[in-house]
């Protein structure tokens, strides 16, 4: 049953009609030229307190790399934000990324990858896997985790099956975040889900998938890795809400994974909109971000957990 809060949520995001933004395209297009406009790259002076903080550059994106100011555990997370492939990195990530470091002790970079329109998909995933190269090829494998929401969550499954392709090892642990793994839309049950989510949907979806995806189409695995085996991937997990217009794409990709005899971690949370983990003021973020903190703690030989503000779960 969704807490009282997690109501409040909803009835937010149906106030200020937040779904408007991804049902009518042309607030869509708006909404890219706002996001892209602001400086995502400053952060709150108090994340620079809580952990250490550095910037870098890949090919001339920015990069920041967050690492605890205690004790770290060696392991080492490339964290693809979501944004389908348009939206700028957000407050809510840079909080995420920062709750992750103190609480599991990891160090973890997160790119500011190109993004579409003036960026395809071949630049953002070629960035994509220059990072991974620069920041995380010499970590023992066994400490490495690539996780990503919603777009993320896609541009994990593609850099995970490059790796693969090149024969190269697997990270240990892929962590999948309220994915958006078929950019097509065309299960027939999509509009179902849609109804139920106050907030994404399937035009905007789709013009965002056009806007990336350039001259390939969008059903190819390089844009709906949904469409693409995860046999010998590292070991995946995956985080969905049922009021998620993407809840399909993990459901078919656990079934996917049956199919392949691949075991993976599934946790859907019944109510969850898309990316309600990211939002730390509901119970149920908190209570997911703890699983999430346990499975990243059983993918490698960690160091017991840090103290996160004097508190230690």
């Amino acid at each position: 049953m969704p807490s009282v809060r997690s109501w409040l949520l909803l009835g937010w995001f149906r106030l200020t009609r937040r779904k408007k933004v991804w049902v009518d395209t042309s607030e869509f297009d708006k909404s890219i030229v706002n996001s892209q406009r602001k400086d995502t790259s400053k952060l709150p002076a108090s994340l620079y307190r809580r952990n250490h903080i550095e910037w870098g550059e890949v090919d001339g994106f920015p990069c920041a790399t967050f690492s605890p100011r205690g004790r770290s555990n060696g392991q080492h997370v490339l964290y693809l934000h979501g944004g389908a492939y348009v939206h700028s990195i957000e407050q809510a990530h840079w909080r995420f990324v920062s709750r992750l470091v103190s609480q599991v002790g990891c160090t973890v970079t997160v790119p500011i990858y190109p993004l579409a329109p003036d960026y395809q998909y071949d630049k953002t995933q070629a960035v994509i896997a220059a990072t991974y190269d620069r920041f995380l090829a010499d970590t023992d494998p066994a400490r490495q985790v690539v996780m990503g929401d919603s777009a993320g969550g896609a541009l994990t499954l593609v850099l995970a099956r490059m790796l693969k392709e090149q024969r190269r090892p697997q990270p240990a642990h892929l962590v999948l975040i309220s994915p958006w793994l078929d950019a097509t839309m065309r299960d027939p049950a999509v509009p179902v889900v849609d109804r139920r989510d106050p907030y994404l949907s399937t035009p905007g979806l789709l013009e965002a998938a056009r806007m990336y995806s350039g001259e390939l189409d969008t059903a190819d695995p390089l844009i709906s890795p949904i469409n693409g085996s995860i046999d010998g991937l590292g070991h995946i997990s995956v985080f969905i809400g049922t009021r998620d217009t993407l809840l399909l794409d993990s459901r078919k990709l656990q079934r996917i994974a049956a199919r392949e005899g691949v075991d993976i971690d599934y946790f859907e949370y019944q109510g969850m909109v898309h990316g309600w983990l990211l939002l730390n003021h509901i119970p149920e973020a908190r209570k997911a971000t703890d699983e999430l903190i346990d499975v990243l703690r059983k993918s490698g030989p960690l160091a017991p957990r840090p103290t996160d503000h004097g508190r230690t779960r």
